[in-house]
């Protein structure tokens, strides 16, 4: 199993990627612990797991809190002895439209839940993976925050998600002596809560994509495996993107 024995975190394991990586981890043999905002969509994820004779510990806080980001990682090491990575996953689209319209608010937000929750991340989970020699961390960012050509009304979005590629890659030239690997992976659009119930919007999203259709969260998780599985030896402080073409097209 690719997971073997390796503790890790899944941030915005909920629903969508997070829980479809949590569930896929668990089968490939990983101790998972789990957090989100919802108590009870965790505990369905951790009880599917469980289930199949997993292992999952969940934690129900918000990731633009720096102490919950250092509970999370207390938890693994009070429950599993350690911490050998983390899938950094929430993430939160926020209201679009033109920067002069935006309310500061919902920038503060954007900015917050998915950039700042990150540097909060790392300052939790590297300390302890340098304890075990090294580690991965998986980042979720998106295609619209590395090539967006064509996506209106995404400034703040586009910003914290453009800004996440370069907090990788800045890990990752620190971290590379620890023997810790830092990689950002950039999904397409996705069939999940974020892309609303509107079916006339799936089909302009998927129409975007030369693949023509939306990924489903299963698909966006097979590749944060790989980040954070040892087939990723070589590979750090790079975007791996999962996106069925669409940034190709957009370029």
């Amino acid at each position: 199993m690719e997971l073997s024995e390796k503790t890790i975190i899944i941030t915005g394991a909920s629903s969508g990627i997070g829980a479809a990586a949590a569930l896929l981890f668990a089968a490939e043999g990983a101790n998972l612990v789990l957090g989100a905002r919802r108590q009870a969509e965790l505990d369905r994820v951790a009880g599917q797991i469980e289930q199949s004779a997993g292992h999952a510990r969940v934690l129900a806080g918000d990731v633009t809190e720096q102490s919950y980001n250092s509970a999370l990682v207390e938890l693994a090491l009070a429950e599993f002895g350690g911490l050998d990575g983390a899938f950094n996953n929430a993430g939160v689209m926020g209201d679009t439209g033109p920067v002069p319209d935006m309310d500061s608010a919902n920038w503060d937000r954007v900015i917050a839940t998915n950039l700042t929750s990150a540097f909060f991340a790392a300052k939790a989970q590297i300390p302890a993976l340098t304890e075990r020699s090294g580690g991965a961390l998986a980042f979720t960012s998106s295609f619209v925050g590395y090539s967006n050509g064509g996506m209106p009304g995404m400034a703040a979005y586009g910003a914290a998600k453009a800004g996440l590629i370069g907090l990788v890659q800045s890990l990752a030239i620190d971290h590379a002596a620890d023997g810790i690997r830092v990689n950002a992976l950039l999904p397409g659009g996705t069939m999940t809560a974020m892309a609303g119930d509107d079916p006339g919007v799936h089909a302009f999203i998927a129409g975007l994509h030369p693949m023509k259709r939306l990924a489903v969260p299963r698909e966006i998780a097979q590749a944060a495996l790989f980040l954070l599985s040892d087939r990723a030896s070589f590979v750090t402080g790079g975007p791996l993107i999962a996106d069925g073409g669409v940034s190709v097209r957009l370029v």
